[in-house]
């Protein structure tokens, strides 16, 4: 069973113990971030790639070249 002691009062952790936990969990989540950002872009460049594909490649039409006024 446990104490009262034991339940409210957990062993302190030292400053450089809570430093390093706080940098593998950063650390975590900054690697976990980038992963998920590079799946993301793959898979829009994939889209990308196909929508490119399929669509036709039309040609701009030629643009009309404005003609200055005439003066009087």
């Amino acid at each position: 069973m446990t104490s009262k002691d034991e339940l409210f009062n957990p062993a302190k952790l030292s400053p450089r113990d809570k430093a390093a936990a706080t940098d593998t969990t950063a650390k975590a989540i900054i690697t976990a971030e980038a992963a998920a950002r590079e799946k993301k872009t793959e898979k829009l460049r994939a889209l990308r790639l196909q929508q490119e594909a399929e669509a036709p490649t039309a040609v701009a039409p030629a643009k009309k070249r404005r003609t200055a006024p005439k003066s009087v």
